[in-house]
């Protein structure tokens, strides 16, 4: 039969085991957690980026663009509107390329001004 200080031991032991394995999941999370709000940081500045360059090119009216970036997906969407075939394709050009390392996906309508 165990004595008394035996069972504390292992009780104790047994508790910080358990503590431990809990404060590494915790940390675990608060990693993977500051990872994911570093991605969408950075989706955040692509946007800014990429709607930025839209409206510095006169080649493009970007006035009825709007500039989506997922963090999770890496990809930055372009929705609404231009008026020409043209500025739709340079959008999406400009886009590219200030996007590195992002999916391009091109949503905008084309609708001549009246």
């Amino acid at each position: 039969m165990m004595n008394m200080k035996t069972v504390m031991g292992w009780v104790v032991a047994v508790g910080m085991s358990m503590s431990l394995a809990a404060s590494a999941n915790t940390m675990r999370g608060a990693k993977a957690d500051t990872e994911k709000v570093a991605e969408k940081v950075a989706a955040g500045a692509e946007t800014v980026d990429v709607k930025s360059a839209l409206m510095a090119d006169g080649r493009v009216d970007a006035s009825n663009v709007n500039v989506d970036t997922m963090a999770d997906t890496k990809t930055v969407v372009l929705k609404g509107t231009v008026p020409t075939a043209e500025q739709k394709a340079m959008a999406e050009k400009i886009a590219m390329d200030q996007a590195k390392g992002y999916k391009v996906t091109n949503q905008l309508t084309v609708a001549p001004k009246r």
